[in-house]
């Protein structure tokens, strides 16, 4: 079989560059040329356009008004004041006005176009921040436990993410060479990491060759009992295990996760990642390349849509995949140890760490940092970062930790929370404080349906059905999608909905509250104006008939709205649609 198109244009592209910069040059066009499309992604930027205004511009014979997403790469999710500071004065002068924080952890930003995509990326690096690998077939951000409750061992995570990052960052030049070249055409000097330092970065990648990986790959490092990276979602996994004095002792290694499918395709499914071993802390950076390199060589470069490393694991076995890690490795994986996870969520509000430092974790809905009249959030932690003597933190949940402030300090910093109506920002119901959207429209071009700017509107509604139920305090994890590649992780929540098309939705129930088992296919294309009544008598069953202590995942799966599905090969089999009165 024929290897697919992107792996042409991998080849072709002298380790990256392409004509990216002759795209640039062309002031005739918003756009980039489509294989350069595919190759901008490996240094962290999407072309898009405005789907509002997409058939008006074509009415007029305009071309579509093409922007770019960028994504910031920024392992832990751990930023300081100052390049907050940086992120949000882009997001005001390149941008649309929003500064995003993603499902992973990271900045991204949207709106911003052609002539200033160069002078963007370059601004980005300025902040000792950067794009490359943000997107492509590459490992992206690493993602870990940012979590102040957990503050005795985040140092050393957040240190292991960022090695992680580092060591498997791609080597080309060529993202110097396009990106981060001055005016007089010398090479502009960052040292933060090696592949972001000239003389150390060649064209020679020791780790992924000239093709690179088949597919994207994701790394998180999750510490229980929080699982808020949701582990099992992602390619390769780090749970952190701790002895009784909650010192590291090393990592349990999971592989094979992953959300994205495709409708009508069953041979695409969401998956769990297995857990395959255990290793030390001196291990992980040796366990992560060998784990990489075996699905660089054994990954489908032939059909795009099986090119994840779960379906590398799906037809190796795990037991095959783990020899080949092994055989990379020189040594053997010892066997898992205990762990136990409670929860994927955020501890809002006011906590206190070990050694009486303080940390604000803020609500943010689907991680959107902009102003309204009535609501000045991205003025608000603006001023707030340019007094705060501790970091930023962004967590997987599209949320922000502000964090490490000192005693001392915690007046000045409750004050501006206060006079931004910011302190009182989690003063909402469970059920939104456990709800999650991707972007979708108008932007990204993959969407289906509604989704970041929908799913607020559908909470409100749900919110009177939870209020009627007296479930307001009880956290039920909801997130929806506008496509079914699952950036907001849709298929792990107790409740998924997935754009079908212009305002329909699959509708998912039974995941796991703690991120551990999948959802199942409850009702295909639900329309919005239907969603609200499908679940209200669910969740009317659910506030009368649940046992003690029970999430709602596990009571639609004792109660028969749903069989409990584990693995994805079973997530597309033996669907029957419930017969459903609306």
């Amino acid at each position: 079989m024929a290897k697919s198109a992107n792996e042409g244009i991998k080849d072709a592209s002298n380790y990256l560059r392409g004509t990216i910069l002759d795209g640039l040059a062309n002031s005739a066009t918003g756009s980039l040329s489509k294989d350069d499309q595919q190759l901008t992604k490996f240094h962290g930027t999407y072309q898009q356009d405005d789907r509002d205004i997409r058939q008006e511009r074509r009415k007029k014979k305009l071309e579509p008004a093409f922007s770019f997403m960028i994504r910031v790469r920024m392992a832990g999710g751990v930023a300081t004041t100052k390049q907050w500071l940086e992120m949000d004065r882009i997001a005001g002068e390149h941008a649309n006005g929003a500064l995003k924080l993603t499902t992973r952890q990271t900045f991204q930003f949207h709106g911003v176009i052609k002539n200033n995509l160069k002078k963007t990326i370059a601004e980005i690096n300025y902040a000792l921040l950067d794009t490359l690998a943000a997107c492509g077939d590459v490992n992206r951000n690493v993602m870990c436990n940012p979590n102040p409750h957990q503050s005795k061992v985040h140092p050393e995570v957040i240190e292991l993410s960022r090695n992680l990052s580092d060591h498997l960052s791609p080597r080309t030049l060529s993202y110097h060479e396009i990106w981060l070249d001055d005016p007089t055409g010398e090479k502009i000097k960052i040292t933060r990491g090696p592949h972001l330092v000239g003389e150390k970065a060649d064209d020679d990648e020791p780790i992924y060759g000239k093709h690179y990986l088949p597919r994207k790959f994701k790394i998180v490092i999750a510490v229980p009992p929080s699982n808020d990276v949701d582990i099992f979602a992602h390619d390769l996994g780090f749970i952190a295990i701790l002895d009784k004095n909650e010192k590291i002792v090393g990592y349990n290694v999971t592989v094979g996760g992953g959300m994205g499918m495709t409708h009508g395709n069953e041979e695409t499914f969401p998956r769990l990642a297995d857990v395959l071993g255990f290793c030390t802390p001196e291990d992980c950076l040796a366990v992560a390349e060998s784990v990489l390199r075996v699905q660089r060589d054994n990954g489908n470069r032939e059909v795009r849509a099986n090119a994840r490393l779960k379906y590398t694991i799906e037809t190796m076995g795990l037991d095959g995949f783990r020899d080949e890690v092994e055989k990379l490795l020189g040594k053997k994986l010892e066997k898992p140890r205990d762990f136990k996870f409670d929860s994927n969520g955020d501890r809002y509000g006011w906590i206190e760490d070990q050694s009486g430092n303080w940390h604000f974790t803020l609500f943010v809905e689907n991680g959107r940092v902009y102003d309204t009249e009535e609501y000045q959030l991205r003025t608000g932690i603006r001023e707030i970062a340019k007094v705060h003597k501790g970091d930023m933190r962004v967590t997987a949940n599209q949320n922000l930790i502000i964090s490490s402030i000192a005693p001392k300090d915690k007046k000045t910093i409750t004050d501006l929370l206060e006079k931004y109506k910011m302190v009182d920002a989690h003063e909402r119901s469970a059920l939104r404080l456990n709800s999650m959207a991707c972007v979708a429209l108008p932007t990204c071009g993959l969407a289906l349906a509604e989704s970041q700017r929908y799913l607020p509107s559908l909470i409100t509604q749900l919110d009177e059905v939870i209020e009627d139920a007296g479930l307001r305090h009880d956290a039920i994890t909801i997130r929806m999608t506008g496509c079914p590649n699952g950036c907001a992780r849709p298929y792990i929540a107790e409740i998924g909905l997935v754009g079908r098309g212009p305002g329909k939705y699959n509708l998912y129930l039974g995941g796991g509250f703690c991120g551990d088992r999948l959802s199942t296919h409850y009702a295909p294309n639900v329309k919005d104006s239907e969603i609200v009544e499908i679940l209200r008598p669910i969740i009317k069953d659910y506030a009368k008939n649940r046992k003690d202590g029970e999430r709602f995942g596990d009571f639609v799966i004792r109660n028969g709205y749903v069989k409990a599905t584990m693995h994805g090969r079973d997530f597309n089999k033996d669907f029957v649609a419930p017969e459903l009165t609306v």
